[in-house]
C-alpha cells in the first residue's frame, strides 16, 4: 500500500496532533524506573509499515515511557527480509513483518533459509491484513473460485514486481492451489499493481493478484473501468487449506458489498497478516505494557493510518505465524481471549 506525499504530510500532522493529545494525558509525575529503549524496524518511508511504526513508537514513548521508563524509536529498513536479520542480530528488538516472512523465519525456509530457524522471534499482535485479490477475465471464470486459475495455462498473469513480497506470497499460494511452477504454467508479468491494472485493461494479461489492505486503489480503478469483465475470485474451505500449505497463516476475509465499484454481493477471499514481532529476549514486563498501551489507545493509531482500523483485541491473534511473547500472552489472557495452543510460547 503506497501513500502519496500529501497523505504522508497529513499523517505527520495527525501524528503531531496525537502526540500533543497523548502528552496531555501522560502522568504528571513519572515514577522512577530503569530506562529501557528499543528500536522498531519498519520498511521504506513510501509504504504503510513506516507511518504505522512511527505511530506505535510515538504511542509507546508518550504513554509508557513517562511511568515505566520504556521508550521506542522507529527506523526505516528494506522491509520484512532485512527486519528478520535485524532482529536476529539484536540491531532491532521489534519489527513489522509480513506473515509469510514470519513463517519463513520460524521454519528457516524460503529467502531466510541461510539464517536457519529463528527461534528467538515471537509475535505480539496482528496489525492489518494483506487481502488477496485474485482477479481474472470473465471468460475464464467458470466457478468464480480460486480453482479457475487452473484453467488459465498459457495466459498472462501479473505475479508482482520481481523479488517482491507479492511475488513470494503469490508463488506460495499458487503452489498450494496446484500450480507449482507458475513460470511454465503462465505467461508471467513482473509488474506492480497499477501497471497490472493497465495490462489487464489493454488485454496484455488475463489475471492478476493485488495483496494489500482493502480497498486497494488499483483494484478500485480496475473495477470501475472493467466492471463485470474483471472477476475477483472467492475461496472455499478446501482452497483455503490448500493455499495455506500447512502454515495456518491465511484466513478468510470478506469483502463486503460496496468495497469496490459495482460490487453488489460479498466476496469471500483470504488474507494474511502484517504483524508486530519481537525478539524473545525483550523482558515480559516491557512487552506486556507495550501491548496494553496499543490496545488502550487504538483511536490514536486509527487516526494515523486507516490500515490500523482493522486492529481490535478480538482480531489480534488472527493468522499469527509465531508463538506469542509471554508479555503479549499475559495481556490477552487478562483480556479474556482464547489462546490457540500453537501460539503459546511452549509451542516452540
Amino acid at each position: 500500500m503506497q501513500v502519496t506525499p500529501k497523505a504522508a504530510l497529513f499523517a505527520r500532522a495527525l501524528l503531531m496532533a496525537g502526540l500533543v493529545a497523548l502528552a496531555g494525558m501522560a502522568p504528571a509525575a513519572a515514577q522512577e524506573a530503569e530506562e529501557r529503549s528499543y528500536l522498531l524496524a519498519t520498511a521504506g518511508t513510501g509504504g504503510t509499515y513506516y507511518p504505522v511504526g512511527v505511530a506505535i513508537a510515538t504511542l509507546v514513548s508518550v504513554r509508557v515511557q513517562p511511568e515505566h521508563g520504556i521508550a521506542m524509536s522507529a527506523i526505516t529498513s528494506a522491509g520484512s527480509g532485512e527486519n528478520i536479520r535485524l532482529l536476529a542480530g539484536d540491531q532491532a528488538q521489534f519489527a513489522i513483518l509480513q506473515g509469510l516472512w514470519g513463517a519463513y523465519a520460524r521454519n528457516g525456509s524460503g529467502p531466510v533459509e541461510p539464517l536457519g530457524p529463528q527461534e528467538n522471534l515471537r509475535s505480539i499482535t496482528m496489525l492489518w491484513s494483506n487481502v488477496e485479490h485474485f482477479t481474472i477475465r470473465r471468460d475464464y471464470a467458470e466457478t468464480g473460485t480460486a480453482d479457475d486459475l487452473l484453467g488459465m495455462e498459457g495466459r498472462g498473469f501479473a505475479i508482482g514486481a520481481r523479488n517482491s513480497g507479492t511475488e513470494g506470497s503469490n508463488r506460495h499460494l499458487l503452489a498450494g492451489l496446484g500450480i507449482e511452477d507458475p513460470d511454465s504454467f503462465f505467461d508471467l508479468a513482473y509488474i506492480g499493481y497499477s501497471p497490472s491494472v493497465d495490462a489487464f485493461m489493454n488485454g496484455n494479461i488475463d489475471a492478476l493478484n493485488t495483496a494489500a489492505g482493502a480497498p486497494v486503489g488499483a483494484m478500485t480503478r480496475l473495477q470501475a473501468a472493467a466492471g463485470d469483465e474483471a472477476v475477483i475470485l472467492e475461496f472455499t474451505e478446501d482452497q483455503l487449506a490448500r493455499a495455506n500449505g500447512g502454515l495456518e497463516l491465511w484466513t478468510f476475509h470478506v469483502l463486503e458489498p460496496g468495497t469496490y465499484p459495482g460490487q453488489d454481493e460479498a466476496i469471500r477471499t483470504i488474507a494474511q497478516p502484517n504483524f508486530l514481532a519481537v525478539n524473545a529476549a525483550v523482558d515480559e514486563d516491557a512487552v506486556y505494557r507495550i501491548t496494553r498501551a496499543i490496545y488502550e489507545n487504538l483511536p490514536f493509531l486509527h487516526n494515523i493510518h486507516q490500515a490500523t482500523r482493522a486492529m481490535a483485541p478480538e482480531r489480534a491473534l488472527t493468522g499469527l505465524p509465531l508463538p506469542l511473547h509471554p508479555g503479549a500472552l499475559r495481556y490477552y489472557e487478562e483480556a479474556g481471549l482464547e489462546i490457540p495452543d500453537r501460539l503459546r510460547p511452549e509451542a516452540e
